[in-house]
């Protein structure tokens, strides 16, 4: 692994693995944590090699927010344009999957939120619990949860600051994917695989499509789309994809 003490990386082939390690701390975000999460999504987004990221924490919870100790000794927990943990105002170009073991509140939750795909362990907890301390789930937390989850629900949540559990929060389709206890590493990792077999250029361009299209109006749709979608088509990848399909082989991708 490298990467500073408090954001570990590891490459495993076309996935890059950031690990929040501060486990003593409920791995809580500082100043440190910030900006090793920043240039972990620098890193992703940089290299041709890698396809997708998974964040994950060390020990026996994801994240659980802002170090508040940091934050009155005057440390920032924000990373500049990418905000918040160095993630939620600006994550990667591609593909993230958060793995939570324990609980992912506050912060924490937002975190998870500012990925693309979540994976949690059967009995973790997660939620918003800010307005308990008279504060705001202001980083991203009140934008995303209603549309993953039944406004209602969202609203709840916000309101009350109790957390839901996993398997509720797969029910509902927050989650994507329940775990074991102590597995949803293993399990994020076995989905990344999945989707690091696929062209890293068609990836990219999906998530950015599936991201910006929420406020596009119908009639502007397709031509949005064209404008992202236009340049993959046109890449020796998708020519390499064609040409691997019909060869009866695996592709072999440039990401260009």
């Amino acid at each position: 692994m490298t990467g500073s003490d408090a954001v570990l990386t590891e490459r495993r082939e076309r996935v890059l693995v950031i690990t929040i390690n501060r486990p003593d701390q409920r791995n809580a975000v500082n100043a440190a944590v910030a900006q090793g999460i920043a240039a972990a999504l620098d890193e992703l987004d940089g290299e041709e090699a890698l396809s997708i990221g998974v964040i994950t924490g060390a020990g026996k919870g994801f994240c659980s927010g802002m170090d508040l100790k940091a934050f009155v000794a005057g440390e920032s927990p924000y990373a500049g344009q990418r905000g918040f943990a160095g993630i939620t105002q600006q994550a990667s170009a591609k593909p993230l999957i958060a793995a939570i073991e324990g609980f992912a509140v506050a912060g924490g939750l937002e975190v998870a939120l500012a990925c693309d795909l979540i994976v949690a362990s059967r009995g973790a907890r997660l939620g918003i619990p800010e307005v308990k301390r008279s504060l705001v789930a202001a980083a991203g937390g009140l934008l995303r949860l209603p549309r993953v989850l039944p406004r209602n629900v969202a609203m709840e949540l916000a309101l009350t600051g109790e957390p839901i559990e996993a398997e509720r929060a797969h029910q509902l389709g927050l989650i994507n994917r329940l775990a074991e206890p102590g597995q949803a590493l293993a399990t994020a990792l076995e989905l990344a695989t999945t989707i690091a077999q696929n062209g890293p250029l068609a990836l990219a361009a999906s998530k950015r499509i599936l991201r910006e299209s929420v406020d596009w109006p119908d009639s502007e749709f397709f031509e949005r789309q064209g404008e992202i979608s236009r340049p993959v088509m046109q890449s020796e990848d998708a020519r390499e994809g064609a040409t691997a399909f019909a060869e009866k082989r695996p592709p072999v991708w440039k990401g260009r």
